[in-house]
């Protein structure tokens, strides 16, 4: 063989292995997520979800022919953990692609980091995190949008407490003090003045607080009509437990009590839940049932016992999967991880996914807010299969979801 074809295998084979050796390089999407702390239930169930899209996006080649990788950190449901793991995202690991974690009190910590850097953010189930910053390359993924988010997530929850007679004239507000808290009363508290409603309590406690049958009895004292809660999932259960304890006498209690739409706190709870209205953002009813969305849950449902998170996936894991075929196709569809080019495809295309349509309006919400309001009736034990088939979270509002009518007050509505 002479030098010459020699030479020529040598390049050819150089060549061959150059190209090959860049596909093999991984698309990394980094990420802060709640392993542990009080929202581990739901961050370790959006977990799942990512994982199963990062399977099937790979089984099809991956992204821009790379495969994708997820790179987190657990960020232990603390928002002074969020800046500097997104610091470590960014500088050690030089991921490709960085988006927010779950829930306001850690999607809130992480923007101003991203603004330092021109980058775009998408947040998962961050309440109106950018009303302050108007910075225009963050989107959110929460079905609490509108032109006044704060108050499309209340919204339900004083809809259908206006349509009950005699009308209801007084309202305590309470929540921790904490940043989404703080957003959800801010919300609660306009649409009250609204409403024409006479705040007669309006406080928030500590996140720390672990005896809520003080401050239930400090409400109780004010006798008001409404008890709207702003809570994560452990005071949730504290203040449903004290509210239990006191004899809460009331005409509507919940509103805003993240955790309730978790399975493992229904299952924990069980008859307690029994009259609580409160918000939720996905039930298997009506047009919410679409073949996508079933086909997904019966994917995330045959792993979830084997990975220890929600069994039924009906809150955070629909939306987590929607998100990261929405980054999917803004990737593919703008060749890469440009943040001026994703902010641009994100805000100018409308997206569908299992959750339904997306479209973003002016500050990175939905266009278009679709809360639900829903009431826990009929919880006659702590089993799994009765809240499967969302027969006993009955959907008020909006009209077109309701599949029942509200009991009617709280205090009656329990027992």
């Amino acid at each position: 063989m002479s030098r010459h074809i020699v030479r020529a295998l040598l390049v050819a084979a150089l060549l061959w292995q150059i190209p090959h050796a860049r596909a093999a390089e991984p698309f990394t999407i980094g990420f802060d997520i709640e392993l542990t702390g009080g929202l581990a239930p739901n961050g370790r169930a959006a977990l799942l979800a990512m994982q199963i899209w990062a399977e099937e996006v790979n089984a099809k080649g991956g992204l821009l022919g790379r495969p994708v990788q997820l790179k987190y950190y657990d960020d232990q449901s603390n928002p002074a953990l969020v800046p500097g793991i997104v610091a470590k995202l960014l500088d050690v690991d030089h991921v490709d692609l960085l988006i927010g974690g779950n829930g306001t009190n850690v999607v809130a910590p992480a923007l101003p980091v991203v603004m330092q850097r021109n980058l775009t953010l998408i947040g998962l189930f961050g309440l109106d995190v950018n009303s302050e910053f108007h910075y225009p390359r963050y989107f959110s993924i929460i079905p609490a949008g509108g032109d006044h988010p704060r108050e499309a997530f209340a919204q339900g929850f004083f809809a259908v407490a206006a349509q009950r007679t005699p009308k209801p004239e007084t309202i305590a507000l309470v929540g921790a003090d904490a940043e989404f808290p703080k957003n959800a009363l801010e919300g609660a508290r306009s649409l009250a003045k609204q409403m024409g409603l006479k705040i007669v309590y309006d406080q928030t406690y500590p996140p720390t607080t672990s005896d809520y049958s003080s401050i239930i009895r400090a409400i109780q004292a004010t006798a008001p009509d409404l008890v709207f809660v702003a809570s994560y999932p452990p005071d949730t259960v504290g203040m449903i437990r004290a509210a239990n304890e006191v004899g809460l006498r009331t005409k509507m209690f919940g509103g805003g009590m993240v955790g309730l739409q978790s399975t493992a706190i229904k299952q924990q709870l069980g008859p307690l839940l029994n009259g609580i209205v409160d918000y939720d953002f996905w039930q298997p009813v009506k047009e919410f049932r679409t073949p996508e969305a079933l086909a997904f849950l019966t994917k995330y449902q045959a792993r979830a016992a084997a990975e220890g998170v929600d069994l039924l996936g009906y809150y955070l894991p629909p939306f987590a999967y929607a998100e990261m075929r929405m980054i999917a196709e803004t990737v593919t569809a703008t060749g890469g991880a440009d943040p001026a080019k994703l902010a641009d495809y994100l805000r100018a295309h409308t997206f569908h996914t299992v959750v339904g349509d997306i479209a973003f309006g002016p500050n990175g919400e939905w266009k278009q807010a679709r809360v639900i309001e829903a009431q826990f009736q009929g919880v006659t034990s702590h089993e799994l299969d009765q809240f499967r088939d969302a027969n006993t979270e009955i959907v008020l509002w909006p009209p077109n979801l309701a599949t029942g009518e509200v009991r009617y007050p709280y205090t009656d509505a329990r027992h």
